[in-house]
This record gives structure tokens, C-alpha cells and sequence, in this order.
């Protein structure tokens, strides 16, 4: 088991930047492979961002590449995601999940279905 709580979340105008941090317990962090999934209302769970177990495969969702950064200390048992130069359309709730890792291919997972473990959440709003 691991427990995922989120932070980082707020209320920001456009062009604004924030960053969210998901801190893990329960396991050793490095064994997970991490996604950052958002969530609007109305819409369907998007996948955002993916990291493997080390941090040096990532994925990115076309409309965030070049504004977001997908990052994570494994020392510190912390995934991050800075978003830079937001806009009203990534207004959503923002969750972190986890999943045991795997060793080949790019490690990293974009489909949520695929994901074990889930934090609770945390709101995103971007003002025009």
C-alpha cells in the first residue's frame, strides 16, 4: 500500500505559475512509477504527465508540453508538477497516482486504468 496526499493547488491568473507536489508513504517511493491525472467539471480524467521510477522518462499530454515539468525526488518520497504560463483550461482538481514500477521500455504509464494508488486531489483555478 501507499498513501498519496497532493498540495500546491490554488487560485491564480493567467500566465501564472504553481506547483504541485505529491508526497508518498508506505513504500519504498522509487518502486512506483507516478502520473499527474486532472480532472474538470463535466470532463473526463486526463491524463497530464507520467514519470517512471527514476525520473528520467516522461510523458506529456500534447497541451501542457513546454508549460509543465514532470519531476521527482526519490529521497524525498515527492513527485512534482511546476506548471508555468497557465491558462483558464487547466482549470480541474489534479490527482497523483501511483503504480508499481516496471525496469523496460520507457516506464512510464499514461492510461489511468493503469495506476493503483490515488490522492485525494487538489483544485487548480486559473482566472482569465
Amino acid at each position: 500500500q501507499v498513501q498519496l496526499v497532493e498540495s500546491g493547488g490554488g487560485l491564480v491568473q493567467a500566465g501564472a505559475s504553481l506547483r504541485l507536489s505529491c508526497a508518498a508513504s508506505g513504500r519504498t517511493f522509487s518502486r512506483f512509477a507516478m502520473g499527474w491525472f486532472r480532472q474538470a467539471p463535466g470532463k473526463e480524467r486526463e491524463t497530464v504527465a507520467a514519470v517512471n521510477w527514476s525520473g528520467g522518462s516522461t510523458y506529456y499530454t500534447d497541451s501542457v508540453k513546454g508549460r509543465f515539468t514532470i519531476s521527482r525526488d526519490n529521497t524525498k518520497n515527492t513527485v512534482y508538477l511546476q506548471m508555468s504560463s497557465l491558462k483558464p483550461e487547466d482549470t480541474a482538481v489534479y490527482y497523483c497516482a501511483a503504480r508499481d514500477a516496471v525496469y523496460t521500455g520507457t516506464g512510464y504509464f499514461t492510461d489511468f486504468a493503469e495506476y493503483n494508488y490515488w490522492g485525494q486531489g487538489t483544485q487548480v483555478t486559473v482566472s482569465a
